[in-house]
C-alpha cells in the first residue's frame, strides 16, 4: 500500500474516531441531564415520604398542633380520619374547601432545592410569570393534569405538581418554617441592646419595616434579630405577624433600562441562593455564608475580588446615596457604632443578603434597618 493511501485511511480513521467521540459526549450529556432529573424527583419523593411518616407519627402521638388541623379537616368533610381515605387531588381540594391554614384556604408549599417556576400556561413551554423559592407558600386554585393552578403573592400561574406539597404535608412543613416578624408601627423605632430605654441603640426601624422575632412580648419589650445580633424593641410601637415566604414576580427579578448586563447578571446570580443557610465565617453560596462571605463569593464569580469583612468592604469603591443606588451596589449597616452587616442592592428598594441563622439568605427592604452607607464597587 503506498503512502498516499495510508494517509487517506489514517485520515478517515481519525475522522471516524472524532465522530464516535462526539456521539459519546452527546450521549453522556443526555445521560447526565436525565440523571439530574431523576435525582431531583427522587429527592422530592423522599422528602414527601419523610413528611408523610412524620405526619403519621404525629397522628399516633396526637401531637396537638398537627392533630388540631387534622380534626378540623375531618370535621369539615365528615369522613373520619383523612389518612383512612383514598382521595384524588381534585376530591381533596373539594373536601378541604373552607379549611384555613396559615392564612391560606388550600395551602401549597414549594418542595425544591432552589426555585420552582410558575408559568402562564400549564406546560413546560408556558411563559414564566414568577418563581417560588424553597418553602414559598401559595394558594392552590385547582389542578390541570400534572399542573397546579396557584396564586402566591402577586404571582398567579401554574407549577408542576411533582414539586409542590399539598394537604397535611404542606401544613406540617409550614409549621416548621413559618416565621414571626415584628412590624414597626412608628417611624424611627429604636432597636436597643437590652430591654430598657437606657440601653444602647443598635439601629432604628422605619415605619412598616420588619425584623424577625426571637421571643414574644415580655414586660413591654419584643426580642428581635437584627441580622445576626439580638436586640429589643418596644411592644407599644410594633405588631407581631406570622409570615410564610411568597413567590417573586418577573418584574421583581428583572430590571429596567440603564442597568448594565453585569449588574443584572450579578443580581440574578445572587438571588439563586435565596433560602440557603447562613453560617458565621462561611463563604459557600450553597452550604452557608455570612453576610460579607456571601457578598465576596457572589462578586468573585464576576472576577471582582473583595475582602471577607463588611468593615473592609465598606472602605472600597465610591460612596453614593441610597437614592442613587443601582443593582449591584453594596449597602452597609451598623450596630454598636461600627459597620457589622452588608447586603447587595437589587433594585426596587430591596437588598439580598445572608441575614441570620434562622432565615439564611433572603430578600429584605433596603431600609429594614438604618442604612449607614452605600458603596459602588462595580465601575461601569
Amino acid at each position: 500500500m503506498n503512502l498516499g493511501k495510508k494517509n487517506v485511511i489514517m485520515g478517515l480513521s481519525l475522522m471516524g474516531l472524532l465522530i464516535i467521540a462526539i456521539v459519546i459526549s452527546f450521549l453522556v450529556n443526555v445521560k447526565h441531564e436525565e440523571q439530574l432529573k431523576i435525582e431531583e424527583e427522587t429527592r422530592a419523593k423522599a422528602e414527601a415520604e419523610a413528611l408523610a411518616l412524620e405526619l403519621e407519627q404525629a397522628k399516633a402521638m396526637e401531637e396537638p398542633a398537627i392533630m388540631e388541623s387534622v380534626h378540623h379537616f375531618t370535621e369539615q368533610i365528615g369522613a373520619g380520619a383523612y389518612f383512612d381515605t383514598d382521595l384524588s387531588k381534585d376530591e381533596y381540594i373539594l373536601a378541604i374547601k373552607g379549611v384555613e391554614a396559615y392564612g391560606y384556604q388550600n395551602l401549597g408549599i414549594a418542595n425544591v432545592d432552589n426555585h420552582l417556576n410558575v408559568r402562564e400556561e400549564p406546560s413546560e413551554g408556558g411563559k414564566l410569570v414568577g418563581k417560588m423559592s424553597r418553602n414559598a407558600a401559595c394558594e392552590i386554585l385547582g389542578f390541570e393534569g400534572e399542573w397546579v393552578h396557584i396564586k402566591s403573592g402577586e404571582v398567579e400561574g401554574y407549577c408542576h405538581s411533582d414539586y409542590l406539597l399539598i394537604g397535611e404535608m404542606a401544613r406540617l412543613r409550614a409549621s416548621k418554617i413559618i416565621t414571626k416578624e415584628a412590624e414597626s408601627t412608628s417611624g424611627g423605632l429604636r432597636v436597643r441592646e437590652e430591654p430598657n430605654t437606657d440601653s444602647e441603640i443598635l439601629t432604628t426601624m422605619a415605619e412598616g419595616e420588619r425584623l424577625d422575632v426571637v421571643e414574644d412580648e415580655k414586660d413591654g419589650w419584643i426580642k428581635v434579630l437584627v441580622d445576626d445580633q439580638e436586640g429589643y424593641i418596644s411592644a407599644e410601637y410594633a405588631v407581631i405577624k406570622e409570615e410564610l415566604p411568597e413567590a417573586m414576580t418577573m418584574s421583581e427579578l428583572m430590571y429596567g433600562m440603564g442597568v448594565s448586563d453585569l449588574r443584572v447578571d450579578l443580581c440574578q446570580f445572587a438571588k439563586k441562593f435565596i433560602g440557603n443557610p447562613y453560617v458565621w465565617g462561611g463563604t459557600s453560596l450553597t452550604k452557608g455564608a455570612d453576610c460579607s462571605g456571601f457578598v465576596m463569593s457572589v462578586f468573585k464569580n464576576y472576577g471582582i475580588s473583595l475582602p471577607h469583612s463588611s468593615q473592609a468592604q465598606a472602605k472600597l469603591g465610591t460612596k453614593v446615596s441610597l437614592g442613587e443606588a443601582k443593582p449591584g451596589d453594596l449597602v452597609f449597616y451598623s450596630g454598636g457604632g461600627r459597620i457589622n452587616h452588608v447586603a447587595i442592592y437589587i433594585g426596587g428598594g430591596q437588598v439580598v443578603h445572608a441575614s441570620n441563622p434562622r432565615t439564611g439568605i433572603r430578600v429584605s427592604a433596603a431600609t429594614y434597618r438604618t442604612v449607614t452607607t452605600v458603596r459602588r464597587v462595580i465601575n461601569d
